[in-house]
């Protein structure tokens, strides 16, 4: 399964959108209301639950300065990433895009389908103000 946030524009450099989704801790700020924990485990990975679902760690797994930083499952039944692509197109301005992969049985992935495409889109579109 693969879902994309809507591109979000945002007047900041590449390197302080990189800068800001590298720390983990920032997630916080990004997360929708329905957020039940938050949890900083090390200086590369957290723990969220959403209301109504499980709680998922996520641990950063790679990063290409200023351009992607992959984070992905650490642990449990779910294997999937969630991909911030970043793009500069200006001075002080950049296009940010998450992305997320997993592999999944057609059962799960039509349950997950909305919940996670909604999840995404709530990440990006809070980067406007948390950024």
């Amino acid at each position: 399964m693969n879902l994309q946030s809507p591109k979000v524009t945002l007047d900041k450099s590449a390197e302080d959108a990189f800068n800001f989704l590298s720390d983990v801790k920032n997630f916080e700020s990004l997360m929708p209301e329905n957020i039940s924990k938050f949890e900083v485990l090390d200086t590369d990975k957290f723990l969220f639950a959403l209301k109504g679902m499980p709680e998922i760690i996520l641990k950063k797994k790679e990063t290409s300065p200023h351009s992607k930083i992959v984070l992905g499952a650490a642990g449990g039944k779910l294997d999937f990433s969630l991909t911030g692509n970043i793009t500069e197109i200006g001075a002080n301005k950049c296009d940010v895009e998450l992305t997320f992969e997993g592999e999944f049985n057609a059962m799960m992935a039509m349950m997950i389908k909305g919940p996670i495409s909604k999840f995404i889109e709530t990440l990006a579109t809070n980067m406007k103000t948390a950024v």
